[in-house]
């Protein structure tokens, strides 16, 4: 199997001043997700989307030029902001989020208030990613000394796995068996349209997933990165 995670392309997160939780492109944004599209990307036979505007919206050229139907898996969604975000001044927030930042680790899982919590969001996406691989013969293999990131054979099948910052961190994180914590964007600190590239290899029994590249904007002109 063969996974290519990509973050979405640059949105627009702030108009006037104002945060915007599932914003459209930027000017900026539609070009790199063009120049996202005219890579050379060899063999894919599937094209994965978060359902969210920034994603759908980054994926729109990627399937003209590869000939697929996107397939929108709704696990693939970034963390939920709180609803009263939208709109709200973005220099409010910024105090907000360096307030909040400095809370011990156990209230970090816990999220912002009346948002999505790490902990429910990395549920979510692991619990999604899980189910969506056994479809392909992928399914996490429990070993007598409980060896994590082992894995039974999948499908040979070559999949672009369209999402988020947050989202592709926790998929690397759980297919790595790395530990989770409630901080996988500055683990995994991705640009926009960036690729992160995934490998099953045989360990023994079983297979593994194993990182062969990331951060790839090989695409982008150096003045076209963005994060």
């Amino acid at each position: 199997m063969l996974l290519r995670l990509i973050r979405h392309a640059q949105p627009a997160y702030v108009v006037d001043g104002a945060l915007y939780n599932d914003p459209e492109l930027t000017a900026l944004g539609h070009t790199q997700a063009q120049m996202l599209a005219d890579r050379d990307w060899g063999r894919v036979d599937e094209l994965w989307l978060s359902p969210m505007v920034r994603a759908q919206q980054t994926a729109t050229p990627l399937a003209e030029c590869l000939g697929l139907t996107p397939i929108t898996q709704d696990w693939m969604h970034e963390i939920a902001a709180p609803a009263d975000w939208e709109g709200s001044p973005v220099d409010k927030l910024d105090e907000l989020f360096a307030r909040y930042n400095l809370r011990a680790i156990e209230e970090l899982w816990e999220g912002l208030p009346g948002g999505e919590s790490f902990r429910d969001f990395h549920e979510r996406v692991v619990g999604g990613l899980t189910a969506t691989l056994a479809g392909y013969g992928a399914e996490p293999i429990v070993t007598d000394d409980d060896h994590p990131n082992l894995w039974s054979e999948p499908s040979d099948v070559s999949i672009l796995f369209l999402a988020h910052g947050g989202t592709n961190a926790v998929v690397l994180t759980h297919l790595l068996g790395a530990e989770p914590t409630p901080w996988e964007w500055d683990r995994f600190d991705s640009a926009h349209t960036s690729v992160a590239t995934l490998r099953t290899r045989r360990v023994a029994h079983a297979v593994a997933f194993g990182m062969t590249g990331f951060g790839d904007v090989s695409h982008l002109a150096a003045d076209l990165v963005t994060r």
